[in-house]
C-alpha cells in the first residue's frame, strides 16, 4: 500500500505536468514556448554548438598561430574552428544569434545547412540574413508561428505601409507602396484573398490616401467600404468610365510635375524633381491606390463591342502600371485566375506589377503566372497550400526572394466599422466626384432612458 501511496505522490505530479506540457504545445505553443521550449532550446545550442558545426561542415581548420599556442600551453587536440557565436536573444517566437563567419566561409553555407541546425536544436525552423559582410544572424523559430497568426507589437507601418500577415519567420509582412507600388494578389474561392484585401482597406483607411475600387462582382467585395471609398465602379461599363477619369488624373499631375521641373535661374537642385514627391508639401497631390477585384471580369467579352471596350480598359490599366508610380497612382490587382488566355496585354500587364501575392489558387498554370517568372521554387510551395489554412499564401517580388505569410482574421463588420470611423479622410477630388459611392445614412437610434418618467399629477 505505501509502495502504491508512494507511486500516486510521485507518478501523478509528473504525469500532470507531462499531460500538461502536452496541450500547451499542441493548443498554446507561445506559452509552451515561453516556459519549456526556449530553455531546452537554449541548453542544446550551447551544450553542442561546436559539434554541431562540426558535423555540418560549418568548421575551418584553424590558423597556425593557434596550433602552436594550443600545442605550447596545453596537451589538448586541436579542434576545428566554429564561426564565433554572438549572444543569444530570446524573443516570443524564437531565438536570435549572430556568427561570425570563419575565413573562407560565406552566407550562402549557413543557410545551406539550416535544416540540419533545426533539427539538431530542436526548433521549428531556422534563417540566415546578412547583417554586414562576415556577420549573419541566424533566427531560430521555435513554433509554427503560421497556426495562429498573432502579429508582433512592434508590426508599425506608416504613411503608404500596412503591416497585412505574418511571414513564416516571425517577422511582419509589410506592403510597403513606396516601395512596391503595383502588385498582383491571386487566390480562390475561400483561399483568404478577400481577407488580405480587407487588411490592406482597413489600414489604409486611417491615412491620407484617395481609396479607389473597381469591383465587377456588383460590389459584393468592395461595396462594405464605401463610406472610405472616392470612387467605386461596379460593372465593366462604369470601369470603362472610371479608369480614363484616372488616366487623365494622371497626365494632369504629369503636367505639375514639368511645371515645377520648368528650371527657372537660380532654382535650387533639390527643388527639381521627377514624381510627386518631391514637389512641396502643399503642392503635392493626395495619393490613390486603385483595388481591382476580380481582374478577369474586365478581360471577358461577348461581342464585338465588348472586345473594343476591353483592349480600352487594358489599355488603360497597362498605361496605370507603367506611369502611375510617378504620380502617386498605385495598383492592387487581385483575382481568382490570371493567364496569357485572358486575352491581349494580360501578360503585359502582369510585367508591371513588381509584387506578388498567391494564395492557393485551382491549377498550377495560375501559380505559375503569378510566381514563376520571379521564384520559380516558389510555385511548388504556392501549389501545395491546403484548404485549411485560409489566409496562406507565397509573397514574392521581382528580387527573386519568396517567404510565407498568413493574414490574421478580420471580420467584415470590423473592416467596415474602420472604413465608416474614417469616412471624414476622404479627400476632395474632383474628378473622381461623379463615381463617388452612395452612402446610405445611418438611422440614428434614440437614447432609452434608464428611469421612466412617471406622470404628473395634481
Amino acid at each position: 500500500m505505501s509502495d502504491l501511496t508512494t507511486l500516486l505522490e510521485v507518478g501523478g505530479p509528473v504525469a500532470a505536468l507531462g499531460g500538461g506540457a502536452a496541450y500547451a504545445r499542441a493548443k498554446h505553443p507561445a506559452a509552451y514556448w515561453s516556459t519549456i521550449g526556449l530553455p531546452v532550446s537554449t541548453v542544446r545550442l550551447l551544450s553542442s554548438y561546436g559539434s554541431v558545426m562540426e558535423a555540418c561542415g560549418l568548421t575551418v581548420a584553424p590558423s597556425r598561430l593557434r596550433v602552436l599556442a594550443m600545442k605550447a600551453m596545453t596537451q589538448r587536440e586541436v579542434r576545428p574552428v566554429p564561426p564565433r557565436r554572438g549572444i543569444i536573444r530570446p524573443t516570443l517566437t524564437g531565438l536570435k544569434l549572430r556568427l561570425r563567419l570563419a575565413p573562407g566561409q560565406e552566407p550562402a553555407d549557413i543557410a545551406a545547412s539550416a535544416e540540419r541546425l533545426r533539427h539538431a536544436w530542436g526548433v521549428h525552423s531556422a534563417y540566415v540574413t546578412t547583417v554586414k559582410p562576415g556577420v549573419v544572424e541566424l533566427r531560430l523559430v521555435g513554433y509554427d508561428v503560421l497556426r495562429r497568426v498573432r502579429m508582433p507589437r512592434k508590426a508599425v507601418g506608416g504613411f503608404l505601409k500596412v503591416p497585412v500577415a505574418l511571414r513564416e519567420d516571425a517577422t511582419p509582412f509589410v506592403r510597403d507602396y513606396r516601395t512596391i507600388p503595383h502588385q498582383l494578389t491571386l487566390g480562390a474561392t475561400l483561399s483568404g484573398k478577400s481577407m488580405y484585401l480587407r487588411h490592406l482597406i482597413a489600414g489604409l483607411a486611417r491615412q491620407p490616401v484617395a481609396l479607389v475600387g473597381i469591383d465587377c462582382k456588383l460590389g459584393v467585395e468592395l461595396a462594405p467600404f464605401a463610406p472610405r471609398l472616392s470612387a467605386l465602379a461596379t460593372e465593366p461599363d462604369e470601369a470603362a468610365e472610371l479608369l480614363p477619369t484616372l488616366v487623365k488624373e494622371m497626365e494632369d499631375r504629369y503636367d505639375l510635375i514639368r511645371a515645377r521641373q520648368g528650371i527657372a535661374p537660380g532654382t535650387p537642385d533639390e527643388e527639381i524633381t521627377s514624381d510627386i514627391w518631391g514637389l512641396p508639401e502643399d503642392e503635392r497631390p493626395v495619393p490613390v491606390v486603385l483595388f481591382v477585384d476580380e481582374v478577369a471580369e474586365l478581360f471577358l467579352v461577348a461581342t464585338k463591342k465588348d472586345e473594343e471596350r476591353r483592349d480600352e480598359m487594358v489599355t488603360q490599366l497597362i498605361r496605370l502600371a507603367q506611369l502611375g508610380r510617378a504620380a502617386g497612382i498605385y495598383l492592387e490587382v487581385c483575382g481568382q485566375r490570371f493567364g496569357a488566355e485572358l486575352g491581349k496585354g494580360a501578360t503585359m500587364l502582369r510585367a508591371q506589377l513588381t509584387g506578388r501575392v498567391c494564395h492557393r489558387v485551382n491549377d498550377e498554370a495560375s501559380a505559375k503566372m503569378a510566381l514563376g517568372d520571379i521564384a520559380p521554387e516558389a510555385v511548388h510551395a504556392a501549389c501545395s497550400i491546403a484548404p485549411e489554412r485560409p489566409g496562406l499564401a507565397v509573397a514574392g517580388d521581382t528580387s527573386g526572394g519568396w517567404s510565407r505569410i498568413r493574414t490574421p482574421y478580420l471580420s467584415l463588420g470590423d473592416a467596415a466599422e474602420t472604413c465608416q470611423e474614417s469616412a471624414h479622410l476622404v479627400p476632395d477630388l474632383a474628378a473622381l466626384k461623379p463615381f463617388r459611392p452612395d452612402v446610405p445614412v445611418r438611422p440614428v437610434k434614440s437614447a432609452v432612458p434608464v428611469v421612466l418618467p412617471y406622470p404628473v399629477t395634481d
